[in-house]
């Protein structure tokens, strides 16, 4: 049997796709993962410090560089927060993960996912799905989310201006940004499916993953396929915030990103 003939069929309260618009930069700041924005992307080395003295010394050197440059994306229109989610009926074949029109019946898109080895569990993401000769159809949830193509064109000019200190900082928050936007819309996937009560309570285990089910990017082990966006934006109609697939299937603009979400209990990350 199937991982997930026992798990309750949450109801979305639509299917199909909606767009956000715009989505305030205050809203997202939240889910901004500082640790990584300043080690990651930023480049700034915990060197002697414990984790706690470097967030102490974070808060008072690097915040309010942050600040400025959120200040400064704000005023400037710099970073445009849009995304495109929905639900779609779904079932798992095998390896394959099947979206069906709102009837359950008409097959919209397929994709095959690749299988752990077995030492490791030998689970692949259509585990977490109900098996399509089940009654009863599963849904998931698929998202893509932009900051616009103004911040790669702003980082640019100015990298092109020799202002290389800010095109770092630029560039580094329009990335983490984008991943805090993606946590956004997964939060909001979560409360609409009647799953946000399993959250945790403080945001920094919230972006451990700690909340129910989980969020799988494309391009990474559990479902590697980059071509594979191309349905999942059709679907979405991702073109109607400016989102497009360029020829090597890396998103446009650059500052994107799309993911498959899970409600399974058990769907976690895993390599391949």
């Amino acid at each position: 049997t199937s991982l997930a003939e026992n798990v309750n069929v949450p109801q979305p309260p639509f299917w199909g796709a909606r767009v956000l618009e715009h989505v305030p930069l205050k809203n997202i700041g939240p889910f901004l993962n500082e640790r990584m924005l300043y080690q990651l992307q930023w480049g700034y080395r915990k060197d002697w410090r414990t984790l706690e003295q470097f967030n102490e010394w974070a808060k008072i050197e690097l915040r309010p560089i942050l600040k400025r440059m959120l200040d400064t994306c704000a005023r400037e229109h710099i970073l445009l927060p849009q995304a495109v989610y929905g639900y779609w009926r779904a079932a798992a074949e095998g390896n394959d993960l099947i979206l069906f029109a709102e009837d359950g019946i008409a097959e919209q898109a397929r994709f095959t996912m690749p299988r752990q080895a077995a030492s490791q569990g030998g689970l692949c993401i259509a585990d977490f799905v109900r098996d399509v000769t089940s009654p009863e159809r599963d849904v998931i949830g698929i998202q893509v989310v932009t900051m616009g193509a103004h911040a790669t064109e702003t980082a640019q000019a100015w990298f092109e201006a020799n202002r290389y200190q800010d095109y770092l900082y630029l560039h580094g928050l329009s990335v983490e940004m984008t991943e805090a936007l993606a946590e956004y819309v997964h939060l909001r996937i979560r409360a609409e499916l009647g799953l946000g009560g399993e959250d945790a309570r403080d945001t920094a285990t919230l972006l451990q993953q700690g909340y129910r089910g989980s969020r799988y990017s494309f391009g990474y082990p559990a479902c590697p396929n980059l071509e594979d966006q191309e349905p999942l934006l059709r679907l979405l109609r991702a073109d109607r915030i400016g989102i497009a697939l360029s020829e090597g299937s890396q998103l446009y603009p650059e500052q994107s990103t799309s993911a498959i979400v899970l409600h399974h209990p058990k769907a976690r990350y895993f390599s391949v």
